[in-house]
């Protein structure tokens, strides 16, 4: 039992971390980079109104609205535009 109760608390801790690795921002070469532009236009194919864009963290940062019209923070990967991670504009 209490070998069950240790196990359960350790996957309890270690997940969260394991999933926000899962999308951080790799280690790309800004030569590398999708332009603002390309990456406007894979986010407006995705349905987002991109308002602006920022370099962060290794990440191409858009502030846009989604489809809803929620505000939202889309983070794109730098080099295929793939979408990492997206959150509510607080």
């Amino acid at each position: 039992m209490k070998t069950t109760f240790i196990a359960a608390a350790l996957v309890a801790v270690l997940a969260p971390s394991v999933a926000s690795a899962s999308s951080s921002c790799p280690n790309v070469p800004r030569d590398q980079w999708m332009s603002d532009a390309q990456i406007t236009e894979k986010a407006k194919g995705l349905g987002y109104e991109v308002r602006s864009l920022k370099a962060e963290n290794g990440c191409l940062e858009a502030y846009a609205f989604d489809k809803q019209r929620n505000r939202v923070e889309v983070y794109f990967h730098p080099a295929t535009g793939d979408v990492l991670r997206v959150k509510a504009d607080d």
